[in-house]
């Protein structure tokens, strides 16, 4: 069987009634190949190698992603393919901020329209790129689905950051949703 992205995006279209994202969850359908389908590390969504220039084609199929092990996969009830992700299917250029300290809570919003909040469900997580040697953090979005913060993004980041003991050794990290995420060790600012 061929796929295609007509067929997923029809069958999507069909699963997908509600706004938000479809309960990809409960689907198991077949595995029917991979799809000539890229999302880059900007965010851009690319079929046969030509970016997907319609904002709501990329959020339709950004509803019906998943990620499976570490395969990501768009699902329908009826189908599954495979498709590319370079980094993280998701990008987030800004947050907003409500309350601080402690009751500090971080929303993070993606390029297609996807709200985060920071917490216990969506963390924070701060990978040192090796090589680059510069940090790459990324936000829980749903479900193993995660959002590259933007560089821009992650400056307002530390610009909130505070030190907290974790497990007897002081790092520096952010607070949001009653959580400390911790970016680095404290004695690396130095």
């Amino acid at each position: 069987m061929k796929v295609n992205a007509d067929t997923i995006a029809a069958s999507a279209t069909a699963a997908v009634k509600a706004r938000g994202p479809a309960p990809v969850h409960l689907w198991n359908p077949p595995f029917c190949g991979d799809l000539d389908m890229r999302i880059a590390r900007d965010g851009t969504w690319f079929y046969e190698g030509s970016p997907i220039n319609r904002p709501a084609m990329v959020k339709m199929f950004s509803n019906i992603l998943r990620k499976d092990g570490d395969k990501y996969v768009l699902v329908t009830p009826v189908e599954k393919v495979g498709i590319t992700v370079e980094d993280a299917p998701f990008v987030t250029e800004d947050f907003e901020v409500m309350g601080e300290d402690d009751t500090q809570v971080l929303t993070f919003e993606t390029h297609v329209g996807d709200l985060a909040t920071a917490g216990p469900d969506n963390p924070i997580r701060v990978d040192i790129d090796p090589e680059t040697d510069q940090p790459a953090p990324y936000v829980t979005v749903r479900a193993n689905l995660e959002a590259r913060i933007t560089r821009k993004a992650f400056y307002r980041l530390v610009e909130l950051g505070t030190h907290q003991d974790v497990n007897g050794q002081s790092m520096f990290g952010v607070m949001s949703s009653g959580v400390f995420f911790p970016f680095l060790p404290s004695e690396a600012l130095d």
